[in-house]
């Protein structure tokens, strides 16, 4: 289940293993049958640490969804809750400990809050009456769950809106503990470089824990060279955009069509993948259940293609189709009994590719539908319009048809922020106009989001001073004319010409340095700084030649599957000299972004 953690050059597995170890020894503090009682948020990163199979190893014998009202029977000695530090959850919790008292019921509870314990929601189960009834409260440091085998996620949903909106710095707090956790566990990462205001606390607040814990250092041989701190609002154009690698376009389609189950699976509609009737077969009833798919680099062809942009996808699959073909011909030249018997070994083996091209085929078919429309290359056009500068001082008339038809709102907030921040800010006039029309079509509680767009310098009014931005786009070359989709040679393929702005500094940090582009950096919000880390003696890193350097990126606030793909392809290139571990706060898109930022989020 787990080898896809470790096939990189660093083991993602040791993390794991660190996070089962504590759950396992907390578990056996509560000894005897359990139930587990889940926050359901959790249930997809808990899956990612630990299968059904290692709790009940430990005596959890039932798991239960966090509701109101009594708790399902279930004849077990202990109830734990896996909960966030939530005042509503305690609420639930609440209810459901005095249902169980109310039947005197003889069973011993426990609640576990991840990340971290907290004093409020305690206060709230003792005004509940409740708070003696728990024998255990502790807390399970979840900081930085591995998600792949080069993938980190915090999956704090409210990070951004913390830190950009309500100006609180407690998921920095955790971002630094977790980056001190990781230290421990892969050595101290000698250079730490930053940009923006929530980069620069991170950074303070390690290098103030690796201070006070100055005796305690581990003797570790550093796995990492680097570590980059991006804060998400110096590049708040890149989640705005529609992304067009396979994955981002298919986990856009479930989130729409189902909602996504959790971060590794998702659910597609059952119609599309009912097995093919043979000639003269009587019908099969058509399945109902939605086709559950695993979503990361533990399915071989999905990790073949997940970062490829949605028009080199056909070939794709094309080409692996007669690769599989082939293998499947090669037993008509298996004449001996050992060839047989080795062709025999593989068969499991090239069934289960088959099975996963026909299911990948049948999406490619539904993501063609969706790419393949009017209202798509519609949308598309007027944001490429926006990134190259095309009338982006003026109202849009497509966003005024858009509105005019009643469209999704997060996609008319999505185009009005994407021309703001691409002209660096509206005309007072224009965008007066944008608010009027929005608030007038889809009512006036939405003035609250709008007001949340403004804080967070998503929506702003044009200042006296200059568009920055065509500056900025030609001296990182965030445009590429005619960008390679099919071959790509460029970042620019992930958006189709675009390309991502906080990668583009990525990329120059690694290559020529960031001392080329001082200018464009002071254009961008917040200080750019670089802190050296001293290593235990004889700890320093011998590098053999030719071998590659490893940086840790880590986007605080979110990071978009399109930047997550563009970095993979930086770890790639035969002459990029560095691979690319990609560590953020929260998994986002540009839908689940501005939900996190509206005070009523509506369905996409």
């Amino acid at each position: 289940m787990s080898a896809h953690l470790s096939y990189g050059r660093v083991n993602l597995n040791i993390l794991r293993e660190a996070a089962r170890k504590e759950l396992r020894e907390f578990l056996d503090k509560c000894a005897g049958s359990k139930a587990i009682v889940w926050d359901e948020y959790l249930t997809g990163p808990f899956g990612l640490i630990a299968q059904y199979s290692l709790l009940k190893e430990h005596e959890v014998e039932k798991m239960f969804t966090l509701k109101g009202g009594r708790l399902p029977a279930a004849d077990v000695k202990n109830i734990i809750f896996f909960v966030r530090p939530r005042l509503e959850l305690m609420d639930i919790i609440a209810e459901n400990v005095i249902s169980e008292d109310k039947m005197h019921s003889p069973r011993d509870f426990h609640i576990l809050f991840v990340p971290r314990r907290s004093m409020l929601c305690e206060q709230r189960l003792k005004e509940q009456g409740v708070l003696g009834s728990f024998i255990n409260i502790d807390e399970y440091i979840l900081d930085l769950i591995p998600y792949d085998g080069d993938l980190l996620s915090m999956e704090s949903e409210g990070a951004f809106r913390e830190c950009y909106l309500e100006s609180d710095q407690t998921s920095l707090y955790h971002t630094a503990k977790g980056l001190m956790t990781l230290q421990a566990l892969y050595g101290t990462i000698p250079q730490i470089f930053g940009k923006g205001e929530c980069a620069r606390h991170v950074a303070n607040m390690m290098l103030r824990m690796k201070r006070e814990f100055a005796g305690s250092q581990t003797q570790i041989l550093p796995v990492f060279d680097s570590l980059l701190l991006l804060d998400r609002n110096i590049d708040l154009l890149t989640p705005l955009a529609t992304q067009l690698t396979y994955e981002d376009i298919l986990r856009g389609l479930c989130s729409f069509v189902y909602g996504i189950l959790d971060l590794c699976y998702v659910k597609l509609p059952p119609e599309k993948f009912a097995a093919q009737k043979k000639q003269g077969e009587v019908g099969k009833d058509l399945p109902t259940e939605p086709k559950k798919m695993q979503l990361n680099s533990a399915e071989e062809l999905y990790a073949e293609i997940r970062d490829k942009n949605f028009n080199a996808i056909g070939a794709a699959l094309s080409k692996k189709a007669k690769i599989i073909s082939a293998a499947f011909e090669e037993r008509h030249n298996a004449k001996t009994v050992g060839e047989i018997k080795q062709f025999v070994s593989q068969l499991p083996h090239m069934q289960a590719a088959r099975s996963s091209l026909a299911n990948h085929t049948s999406i490619a078919e539904l993501i063609k539908d969706i790419t393949t429309s009017e209202a798509f290359f519609d949308n598309l056009t007027v944001e490429q319009e926006f990134m190259t500068g095309v009338d982006t001082d003026k109202v849009n008339t497509y966003i005024e048809d858009c509105i005019a038809q009643k469209d999704p709102l997060i996609k008319i907030l999505r185009l009005v922020c994407m021309q703001s921040v691409c002209n660096n800010g509206l005309k007072q006039k224009i965008l007066d106009y944008y608010k009027r029309e929005i608030l007038q079509t889809y009512g006036y509680e939405h003035m609250l989001t709008l007001n949340n767009l403004e804080k967070t310098g998503l929506l702003k009014p044009q200042t006296g001073t200059r568009n920055i931005y065509p500056t900025i786009r030609k001296t990182l070359k965030l445009w590429m004319e005619d960008a390679n989709e099919q071959n790509p040679n460029d970042i620019s393929y992930v958006y189709s010409g675009y390309a991502p702005l906080s990668i583009r500094l990525t990329q120059v940090l690694a290559r020529p340095g960031w001392r080329s582009i001082e200018e464009v950096l002071k254009m961008l919000p917040g200080p750019h700084f670089e802190e050296r880390q001293q290593l235990p003696a004889g700890l320093h890193k011998k590098r053999q030649q030719g071998e590659s350097r490893t940086t840790l990126v880590f986007f605080l606030g979110g990071v978009t599957y399109a930047e997550i793909a563009a970095l993979r392809f930086l770890s790639q290139m035969e002459d990029g000299g560095t691979e690319y571990i990609i560590a953020t706060t929260k998994l986002i898109n540009g839908t689940s972004w501005i939900k996190s930022l509206m005070d009523r989020p509506e369905a996409p």
